[in-house]
């Protein structure tokens, strides 16, 4: 049985909806995020890091996503992966190209099952390396709610190569696709949707400190901060001007391959979802929230599906 392809690493995430790129003052100026570079309705934030876009803000008639961003090592596994999705018969939206937008580089898009739009590229622009206090580094996570949990569970592992890392009961599912615990999980909801997108900061001084510069600003965590049970990582959470639910957080664990075994963490057990009881559980008003707003993703799309077309 051949190998299963897998995906490198998470880049980032580019939002859309009525009104986006006019939210660009609260990512630069209290987030901590920096404006790369800005087209005819589409921004696109970067962190300290070296990625050209790890939040991008595009005009569009609905809130929701405009695709999820994935690196891959080069164009060899690019390649493959395009085969081995075209060989399982899912949603490929074109073959492997260069990619004409300012990022560049070389890759493909498809759909996942709930008709959110996937990117996958190598080559891609890079940017200096920066040193900025308690600035975001990169995004460390993307948090989506799904109807059918076991059935998405079981698409991202067969068909990306995705790991099961934890539960959180049996509502949500937490995926690597390298040593970082989870950079993909899904949470079991009504209706497809984003519930929530979160950036790393380098230190836990720096992830307190980040938290202090939006109290400053006016701006209180909706949620935190704590550090979760699965996933080991601190984290607060706070709602943009637009209701996306956004994230800080740092240390996230690092699984070892030859000895981590899934765990099921209650949720009825406070210290699952908060080990240091400083937020406690959600509340009914944060649950709410990071339900988010029904996403039908890019069905139209679906009937094009020829593998070839870009």
């Amino acid at each position: 049985m051949n190998e299963i392809v897998g995906v490198g690493a998470l880049r980032g995430i580019v939002m859309r909806g009525p009104g986006l790129p006019d939210t660009l003052p609260f990512y630069e100026g209290m987030w901590g995020l920096s404006l790369a570079h800005k087209d005819d309705g589409i921004a696109y934030l970067r962190g300290t890091g070296t990625e050209p876009c790890l939040y991008g803000l595009k005009e569009g008639d609905v809130f929701g996503i405009e695709y999820v961003h994935f690196a891959m090592d080069d164009r060899a596994h690019v390649d493959a992966l395009y085969a081995q999705v075209k060989n399982m018969g899912e949603t490929l939206l074109g073959a492997p190209a260069a990619f004409d937008d300012w990022i560049g580089g070389y890759g493909f898009e498809m759909l996942d099952p709930d008709m959110r739009r996937l990117r996958f590229r190598c080559d891609a622009r890079a940017l200096d390396d920066r040193e900025e206090w308690a600035m975001p580094r990169n995004v460390s996570h993307v948090v989506l709610n799904t109807p059918d949990l076991e059935g998405r569970q079981a698409w991202w592992e067969r068909v990306l190569g995705f790991r099961t890392s934890d539960y959180s009961a049996d509502q949500m599912v937490f995926m690597r696709c390298n040593s970082n615990h989870h950079s993909i999980a899904l949470v079991r909801a009504h209706y497809a949707s984003v519930n929530h997108v979160a950036f790393e900061v380098p230190s836990i001084d720096e992830f307190m400190r980040a938290i202090g510069r939006m109290k400053q600003k006016g701006h209180v965590p909706s949620w935190g901060p704590g550090r979760h049970g699965p996933g080991d990582n601190p984290f607060a959470y706070f709602v943009s001007p637009s209701g996306f639910v956004i994230e800080f957080t740092t240390e996230l664990q690092q699984v070892d391959e030859a000895t981590h075994e899934a765990k099921v963490w209650s949720r009825d057990v406070p210290e699952s979802m908060d080990q240091w009881m400083t937020a406690g559980p959600p509340t009914a008003a944060q649950r709410a929230v990071m339900q988010g707003r029904p996403d039908a993703g890019w069905p139209e799309y679906a009937p094009q599906v020829s593998g070839e077309t870009k």
